[in-house]
């Protein structure tokens, strides 16, 4: 069994729990260079040691300031992303459950023809289906002709051209500006 990567997101969430992370570094540093220096000038000790810590104070104020709007603003990408991922994965449902229908596939060829566009081979089809290799090789053949293709890879290539000729003619109907 052979082990996936992260996806975007994933990587993406750890981004922003880094970024986060480094926020709260940042802020516990400036409260306590804030405290330091307001000790210091009660105190009455004025000087560039006092100078010195308003100066990182202010640093590190400015850099949680600039590490929360960069965070809100990771977080708000994630949150589209993960819209748009949506939309995609109920797009290429909607187009595969039209495409299916239109061939007249059986309900054993839309089980095969789901398994193979996920990228399993023909062993795997058949073990996961319960089926000979043979059988499952028919139930391509079959796919294959009802679909007006020859192999796996135009069966894919069918549905790649129906998301991208889905996704231009959203992109000529989105309103600009």
């Amino acid at each position: 069994m052979t082990s996936t990567p992260p996806s975007t997101l994933q990587r993406g969430d750890r981004r922003i729990a880094v970024v986060v992370v480094i926020v709260v570094v940042q802020a516990i540093a400036a409260a306590f260079f804030i405290g330091d220096a307001a000790v210091d000038i009660a105190s009455e000790e004025w000087g560039l040691h006092i100078l010195a810590e308003v100066l990182i104070a202010f640093a590190l104020l400015a850099g949680v300031m600039l590490g929360a709007w960069q965070t809100h603003r990771m977080l708000e990408v994630a949150h589209r992303n993960e819209q748009a991922l949506k939309v995609a994965r109920g797009a290429i449902a909607e187009i595969m459950a039209s495409r299916f229908a239109e061939w007249r596939l059986t309900e054993a060829e839309t089980e095969v023809a789901l398994f193979a566009l996920k990228g399993c081979e023909t062993a795997e089809i058949a073990e996961l289906r319960q089926v000979a290799e043979g059988t499952v090789r028919a139930q391509l053949t079959s796919i294959y002709a009802k679909a007006g293709v020859s192999s796996r890879h135009a069966l894919s290539s069918l549905f790649l051209e129906d998301l991208i000729d889905a996704q231009a003619a959203y992109g000529s109907r989105k309103p600009s500006g």
